[in-house]
């Protein structure tokens, strides 16, 4: 039986390389995200899978719009078996003066979004008696971070919703976990590595290696690591593990 897959987000960074894995292990992979319907990102998502799968905009701030991606991907794979939770948004402020706007953008994305994309696929999962479900948290999940209240809020909550949608999901084959990577090296970050090379003056490889030291490892870890513990957990082998949020830390707190 071919299993059809949701990544919310997957159009860069850990929402691409879990794609790239499920896609290769013959999962239907379906992809939304904002920038869904612009076709530059659609041709060069297709180019790095390597295959046209399915991409649609979604805005996972909206019911509607979930309500009708989830719509679509019954219509055009008749059921919906994993959903991977990668789409969200990250920026820096101070709880001093912190704006609503931010606050509001940051939560309603990354974890009412994440609660609306598990409301409107869960019921089909329940019926069928399989599901997997899987949220990417983070480190800031577990600790703070100096002008990251939004952040790591929102983070904190995926912990508590994740732990609920396990209970009610664990008597019809229904897991739901969550991953908590520290830095990975995706295209966000990146940008902040560019960001503070233009504002200080740096050099580009100093800043990278300050990253890479903010664990023992001295790493960064890499999209495809997250991928691949992504598979394992919606694969069949996967069963037990619910409930549960896995650390991809390097052995740092952050």
């Amino acid at each position: 039986m071919t299993r059809t897959a949701i990544i919310t987000g997957g159009l860069s960074g850990m929402g691409l390389a879990i794609a790239k894995v499920l896609h290769a292990q013959g999962i239907n992979v379906c992809i939304g995200a904002r920038r869904g319907a612009d076709p530059q990102a659609v041709a060069a998502l297709h180019d790095a899978i390597g295959a046209k799968i399915m991409v649609g905009a979604l805005d996972v701030r909206s019911t509607d719009s979930v309500d009708a991606f989830v719509a679509a991907v019954n219509q055009a794979h008749g059921q919906v078996d994993i959903l991977i939770n990668t789409a969200g948004v990250y920026e820096e402020s101070p709880v001093t003066d912190h704006s609503d706007d931010l606050w509001d953008a940051t939560i309603d994305t990354n974890l009412t979004g994440t609660f609306k994309m598990i409301r409107a696929v869960f019921p089909g999962m329940k019926a069928r008696g399989w599901g997997r479900i899987v949220n990417l948290a983070s480190v800031a999940a577990h600790q703070g971070m100096p002008n990251n209240a939004a952040y790591c809020a929102s983070k904190a909550g995926l912990l508590g919703l994740g732990r609920c949608v396990s209970l009610e999901g664990a008597a019809h084959g229904v897991t739901c976990v969550s991953i908590s990577p520290t830095w990975v090296e995706t295209e966000m970050l990146k940008q902040f590595i560019d960001q503070e090379v233009a504002e200080t003056g740096a050099a580009q490889a100093e800043v990278r290696a300050k990253y890479e030291a903010s664990n023992p490892q001295g790493a960064l870890v890499q999209p495809a690591e997250i991928a691949a513990l992504a598979a394992f957990l919606v694969s069949d082998a996967g069963r037990a593990i619910t409930m549960e949020d896995i650390q991809v830390n390097a052995g740092s707190l952050w």
